[in-house]
């Protein structure tokens, strides 16, 4: 595979072309929309097999890119801790986890939409039957498992999370030739 040196004008053009891909099955994220249309972020909504967001550079023929080139990361968002703990429960942990094992080869982020959720976690502030040990227990096995984060931030921040989470990859794959 030949790969090519750009010039940090052709990344910076390269760059305002990355696209936020939302997955079709992804609701209540008006909050992030906001911020994509506010700062003029291209994005489209596709269905994603893994997370509800990924990010993707459109072909540009007069930069050398043939074809649109998908950045390997994903971003799975939770509202809150609620929604977490809800995707652990005996009957819906099977899908979350296998949710994990698609993603265990690719970078793998869990956006949990509050700032305090794992101090909620291990104060057992939230709507399960999980004692608080027993949460992180089975957060920390499914983290060292799967190899992912979770990063937990005010909703508010979440359009500019994602948007520079990707941003920021596909920025360093530029200016290191993968591509």
């Amino acid at each position: 595979m030949i790969h090519y040196k750009y010039t940090d004008k052709e990344i910076d053009s390269i760059l305002k072309t990355l696209t936020i891909v939302i997955d079709t099955r992804e609701q209540v994220n008006d909050h992030i929309l906001h911020y994509l249309r506010k700062h003029e972020i291209p994005f489209i909504n596709r269905a994603i097999k893994t997370g509800d967001y990924a990010a993707m550079i459109p072909a540009n023929e007069e930069l050398g890119i043939k074809r649109d080139i998908w950045l390997s990361s994903r971003i799975e968002r939770k509202a809150h801790m609620d929604e977490i703990t809800g995707n652990l429960q005996k009957d819906t942990k099977t899908a979350f986890e296998n949710e994990l094992i698609r993603a265990k080869d690719i970078p793998f982020t869990l956006l949990c939409e509050d700032p305090d959720g794992y101090g909620k976690m291990i104060r057992g502030e939230y709507r399960s039957q999980y004692k608080p040990l027993s949460l992180l227990g089975t957060i920390n096995s499914f983290k060292a498992r799967y190899n992912f984060e979770i990063v937990y931030l005010d909703k508010k921040y979440s359009g500019n999370f994602i948007y520079y989470h990707f941003y920021y990859q596909a920025r360093d794959l530029l200016k290191n030739g993968v591509f």
